[in-house]
């Protein structure tokens, strides 16, 4: 599975919008929207953090595991 949906995946699981995202990454809401398109990816911290907050590993975040 890819980052993008991935990260949509735990976004609407945990019932945060792309705004709340953003804030965490310290990103505009259209940046996290390009992600979940796939237009654009996340910087290595920003998977981090991501990882992080979601409480996955960044393996799992950019479909390496399942």
């Amino acid at each position: 599975m890819e980052f993008k949906t991935r990260l949509k995946e735990l976004r609407i699981e945990k019932d945060v919008s792309q705004s709340d995202v953003a804030k965490i990454v310290n990103m505009t809401k259209m940046a996290i929207s390009h992600w979940e398109k796939g237009n654009s990816e996340p910087s290595i911290e920003q998977l981090k953090i991501l990882a992080q907050y979601f409480d996955v590993s960044v393996d799992y975040l950019i479909g390496y595991i399942d």
